[in-house]
């Protein structure tokens, strides 16, 4: 980063040997060769230059305490050499299929014109003493494209692009990255990650677009509108949408009502009450209520068959008796209620009652984790994730199973419905066929879906559902302190620790530096030394990502007391990941068989190879290429966002007035619900009483629940 209390300066160097270099982060330490033949060192975001290349870089020199004199990078574009010896340097360095010997002999051949030479006429390589017609037909192809790539990387060089960006520009678009850039830069901040709309937005000022260009008005739209929906909305008012695009511009509320005038009816579609929406969400959206509205009224479902066993009365409440006659009741049926209310007894009845009417049963959830943990509590080994169970093709983006292609059951179960987000529900109901049971179980309660929407609330006050409220507490579970004060925070109560120890306790401590000491001490030896839990077990889970308890100063902590012994690591931006390290998946992979939360112990590296290996459930190993790393997180300490659909035997919280921006009751109440044998909460009681008090969820503007509510009135009429 440029430093405005250091003048910059530019120099010239050819790149003699690389001391060290990070290709995922960029960062690199380069020996350089001045056109007076002295050395100097370079280093800053430079991955990718091999020796022999020249190079123009604009920084600073600085005084390392270690290394001496550098100099610091904040710039830099490749230029050609001059002389015979930096050609030959730069040929075996950068075109595949060119040694030292061969370029010896194509520079001794062509002398200081062999460059512009290759440039003009590569085919003259055939005039080299000792390379053939065909040799020479190879080494002028692969001049070509060194010499397309290269003039690429200098022209989006030139317009502040880094080597790093460059490089997800090339793996985006191949060798068309420089062409999409010209012709619309603003294409890169919804298709590259990393690049948002001001990093488009200064790449478009290079290029000369004008700040009132209609392209650049309309792209701050989209963007503005598709930060809310990654943020959980689906749609947004027209004056919302203005002021936000409005801020980004940093222009006036009239400038932002402009721009998003200028992209309705192309990248975003108005409806007739004035909400706006990109036009796959409204798509879906329309979509979803016309598809529940077929099959809940379908009057033959498959539910009907399901029979009451014997002792059925006997064995379960009445509640939980309610939500099992609801199945034959009802094609749509949800059961909802927090831990301990005995979800799970009832789908394990569901599935037996269907195996005895002989249906076709098919378990799903959102993740892997959760599909693991149905299938575990339902005696089903068959459970999937659904996208698994729909046959995602991600090269494609569309699903194997949808309307004219559905899936072939009778009683569809879906757990962990509170993490359904639109897309994927629609996807979903798209597969199913009318005269199909649905059953969908969650907790209404805990946090909604990381993607766009509110489904499961919505679809609770549509009406289209039977909708079963499970609040009985069993016996078994009322010894349980983890569930009781689950319970207390949902109602607005705050928590309470048992006398005499179990399995929750609360720690008052309001410093957020002891407070990671405790953290600490916990993990490492006083849950394991007195409850017997293994600190493999023991899951922190913090309300943020940030600050000195959120999850990435944490796994810092933990890595180094967890993981202190050297071994190979690998830096991504601001991450590192090192063998031995406990990580989590954060995007499905089909090719690989895992999913978004799927945890792992990351077992080996090779930086000769460029690729690791993540070894997920104690037995399976998967590789990933360096350029894939991006995929997962250290994971000693995560998101209670990215906690959803997990549950893990000993869970440590830390809640804190510093993250008083997240703190809300089903925050609170879904970090607790993730522990199985022991909770400890650690934080000041002005924290835990601002999350228990803050019942009000997140604004999520969404029209779905008024589209279901409209098809219930047409049905009623």
């Amino acid at each position: 980063m440029e430093n405005p209390l250091i003048p910059s300066v530019r120099i010239t160097g050819e790149v003699h040997h690389i001391r060290y270099e990070n290709p995922d982060s960029g960062f690199a330490v380069l020996v350089m060769t001045s056109p007076e033949g002295g050395r100097f060192t370079a280093c800053g975001v430079l991955a990718g230059n091999a020796p022999g290349k020249t190079l123009e870089l604009t920084g600073h020199y600085e005084e390392h305490s270690d290394f001496g004199r550098e100099f610091k990078v904040e710039s830099f574009r490749e230029v050609l050499p001059r002389t015979a010896a930096g050609i030959a340097r730069f040929l075996c360095g950068t075109v595949p299929g060119i040694g030292p010997k061969t370029a010896d002999l194509i520079v001794k051949h062509f002398g200081d014109d062999t460059l512009a030479i290759l440039d003009r006429s590569p085919r003259r390589l055939v005039e080299v003493p000792g390379i053939g017609p065909r040799r020479a037909a190879d080494l002028a192809a692969a001049w070509k494209q060194n010499g397309d790539r290269r003039d690429q990387l200098i022209f989006l060089q030139g317009l502040g692009v880094t080597p790093a960006y460059c490089r997800r520009l090339f793996k985006r678009y191949g060798e068309r990255a420089a062409e999409v850039v010209k012709e619309n830069p603003y294409r890169l901040a919804e298709e590259v990650d990393g690049i948002g709309f001001l990093k488009a937005d200064a790449i478009a000022h290079e290029l000369g677009i004008a700040e009132d260009s209609p392209d650049r008005l309309a792209a701050a739209a989209v963007f503005a509108l598709n930060e809310a929906t990654g943020a959980g909305s689906v749609c947004l008012d027209l004056a919302e949408l203005a002021g936000r695009t409005a801020e980004l511009l940093k222009r006036l509320p009239a400038d932002g009502e402009n721009a998003v005038r200028l992209a309705l009816g192309k990248q975003l579609l108005r409806e007739d009450n004035g909400k706006i929406y990109t036009p796959q969400l409204l798509r879906i959206e329309i979509a979803l209520p016309l598809l529940l509205k077929e099959l809940a009224t379908c009057p033959k479902f498959a539910g009907r068959r399901l029979a009451p066993r014997r002792g059925a009365e006997a064995r379960f409440a009445p509640e939980q008796l309610q939500a099992l006659e609801n199945a034959g009741r009802y094609p749509l049926n949800i059961i909802t209620g927090g831990p301990g209310v005995g979800k799970t007894t009832v789908v394990g009845e569901l599935v037996a009652r269907a195996k005895a009417a002989k249906l076709r049963t098919v378990l799903a959830a959102p993740t892997g984790r959760a599909a693991k943990r149905l299938a575990e509590s339902s005696g089903e080994t068959g459970a999937k994730t659904i996208h698994r169970l729909l046959a995602f093709d991600p090269a494609t983006g569309k699903f194997g199973y949808n309307r004219e292609h559905p899936l072939k059951c009778d009683l569809l179960i879906v757990d962990e419905v509170s993490m359904l987000d639109l897309p994927l529900a629609c996807a979903l109901f798209a597969a199913v066929s009318p005269g199909t049971s649905v059953v969908l179980v969650g907790d209404v309660d805990q946090l909604p879906s990381v993607g766009p929407g509110r489904v499961l609330a919505d679809l609770i006050g549509s009406g289209l559902f039977g909708v079963t409220f499970l609040t009985k507490v069993f016996r078994q579970a009322e010894h349980s302190r983890i569930i009781v004060n689950a319970h207390r925070v949902n109602r607005g109560e705050m928590p309470e620790p048992g006398r005499g120890g179990g399995d929750f306790y609360w720690i008052e401590q309001e410093d957020p530096l002891r407070v990671q000491e405790i953290i600490r001490e916990l993990v490492t030896t006083r849950i394991s030394g007195r409850f017997g839990i293994a600190p493999s077990d023991t899951q922190v889970l913090t309300p943020m990502n940030r600050g000195p308890c959120g999850a990435q100063s944490l796994n810092e902590l933990l890595g180094g007391v967890l993981n202190p012994a050297p071994a190979p690591e690998l830096k991504i931006g601001e991450r590192t990941l090192k063998v031995g390290d406990r990580v989590m998946q954060l995007a499905n992979d089909y090719d690989k068989n895992v999913f978004n939360g799927d945890m792992g112990i990351l077992a080996r590296m090779s930086t000769e190879k460029r690729r690791f290996v993540v070894r997920f459930d104690g037995t399976r190993d998967v590789e990933y290429a360096f350029d894939e790393a991006d995929m997962l997180i250290r994971a000693y300490a995560i998101t209670i966002h990215k906690s959803q659909g997990s549950e893990f035997p000993a869970v440590v919280v830390p809640l804190l007035n510093q993250h008083f921006v997240m703190l809300r009751r089903n925050l609170l109440y879904t970090a607790m619900t993730r522990a199985r044998k022991l909770l400890v909460l650690i934080g000041g009681r002005k924290a835990v009483e601002m999350a228990v008090r803050n019942a009000r969820n997140e604004v999520r503007s969404s029209q779905l629940l008024s589209r279901l509510r409209q098809i219930r009135s047409q049905l009623t009429k």
